[in-house]
């Protein structure tokens, strides 16, 4: 069936959705769209990624549609809000398959043994359903098909390894590491070699009959967070059947107030008491998820596959609204964070210090960095020295002579003794979070902790 565009969705279906409603009393109805905005929000802001770099070409962030790469191969700064807390040390390759008609094929070339890449593989949830990279395939040279959940076919000849999706649209965020400007060619040299391929031109033979183009709705942001989430959920839908075994009962449930695929939704139709009762869901939601958003400080177990989050739905939701397509936590660790010792708001104008024992340097098989980002926005911030991170790569990094560090974080430079470990901060409030690229075992069994800035 082919989906429903979003403003025919918005114009249509009243009676049907009338007639579903008036079973659901108006507390209930509120319930479930408290629910359904969370199990939504990662899925929404998935879709405005995919909105913007696959579906309008006016957008500064579009690939050129979908089975193309777009590599990236300067260090992100501040010009680029793209997405929130981007990384500075791995430049991007994003692109996007449709996988209804066909899989896939990824060719990658053999990289540097000192050179770390990784491709993560999402789903329209923003599951991590896969990876290929110096972690898990290594750095030599291969061929990984990618399917939908709905292909029945043998692995080719030629295929390293199959991976298999939940859902039919899927994108992939690479990462090459970067060591400084001087390595931009390096880096591109690199990107060069990975590739995107139909099976059947990977195999030489016929490809299938061709599928319906999808209507995609427009991104409204608005909308998007309001009532009408609904009309979108319902549109991305219909890229995830069958669904998982796990959410039988809460799509049944979701359905209650007009939740399924392809089914269109107007919210002006519906009787008054339940649109005001799924509005309040809505913002129960939003405050769910604010709250939650509050007492998160680690990436430790945000991200991941569908069986490491366990249907988690808040959690999947908090990962996409502090820092959506992070890594799996085997793969790399975020932790960081925005409050001093005092638990008080971190701020350019107050100078903190961080400091690491030897002992206690971030373990990291690949390496360590640390990003500055401004609040409420999460983006890097302008500085005089263009300098967004700082990690064991930054050249120029002084350490003690006990092998200890100190890394000093404000807004003003803190001296020529010291600039060479300054990460500088906005005048006002700001967070700081230190990704950690192959993290060794005592991160991932939490021996080890990231420091409290202390005020200088």
């Amino acid at each position: 069936m082919r989906a429903a565009a979003l403003g025919v969705g918005l114009m249509m279906g009243g009676a049907a959705l009338s007639q579903t409603q008036n079973s659901v009393s108006p507390d209930e109805a509120r319930a479930i769209a408290k629910d359904a905005f969370i199990y939504a929000y990662p899925m929404l802001f998935n879709y405005k990624t995919l909105y913007e770099q696959v579906v309008d070409p006016a957008s500064k962030s579009y690939v050129g549609g979908f089975g193309r790469f777009r590599n990236y191969s300067q260090p992100y700064g501040p010009e680029n809000k793209e997405i929130v807390t981007p990384n500075n040390d791995t430049p991007y390759s994003w692109a996007w398959l449709d996988l209804r008609r066909e899989p896939w094929v990824l060719t990658v070339p053999e990289v540097p043994d000192n050179r770390y890449y990784v491709f993560q593989w999402i789903d329209l949830f923003t599951y991590n359903f896969a990876y290929v990279g110096s972690r898990t395939t290594g750095n030599g040279a291969g061929h990984y098909l990618f399917a939908g959940p709905n292909w029945k076919g043998k692995t080719p000849e030629g295929i390293d390894k199959v991976f298999r999706s939940e859902t039919d649209l899927v994108v992939t965020l690479g990462r090459t590491a970067l060591n400084g400007p001087a390595d931009v060619k390096n880096v591109q040299a690199v990107q060069k070699g990975y590739k995107l391929t139909p099976l059947s031109a990977f195999e030489h033979t016929a490809p299938p009959p061709a599928v319906p183009k999808p209507d995609f709705p427009k991104w409204d942001e608005a909308k998007a967070t309001s009532i009408d989430f609904i009309a979108y959920l319902n549109f991305l839908l219909t890229f995830t059947q069958p669904p998982a075994p796990s959410e039988t009962e809460l799509l049944a449930r979701f359905a209650k107030i007009g939740i399924a695929p392809g089914k269109p939704f107007n919210a002006a139709a519906l009787p008054a008491d339940t649109r005001a009762a799924i509005e309040a869901g809505v913002a129960d939601g939003k405050a769910a998820l604010a709250d939650a958003e509050k007492h998160t400080t680690s990436s430790f177990n945000l991200f991941g596959s569908r069986e490491a989050l366990k249907d988690d739905y808040t959690t999947r939701a908090v990962a996409a609204a502090m820092g959506i397509y992070g890594n799996t936590k085997e793969e790399a660790v975020y932790v960081g964070t925005r409050v001093d010792g005092d638990h008080q708001q971190l701020v350019g104008s107050q100078p903190y210090v961080l400091h690491f024992d030897k002992k206690d340097l971030p373990p990291a098989k690949f390496f360590w960095s640390m990003t500055m980002y401004d609040l409420p926005a999460r983006h890097l911030v302008p500085n005089p020295i263009k300098r967004y991170s700082i990690g064991d790569r930054t050249q120029g990094l002084k350490y003690n002579a006990d092998g200890s560090l100190d890394i000093y974080v404000q807004h003003a430079s803190p001296g020529a003794g010291k600039e060479a470990n300054w990460l500088p901060a906005p005048p006002g409030p700001y967070t700081m979070i230190m990704r950690i690229y192959g993290p060794g075992q005592a991160v991932l069994d939490g021996a080890w902790k990231f420091p409290e800035p202390k005020k200088e």
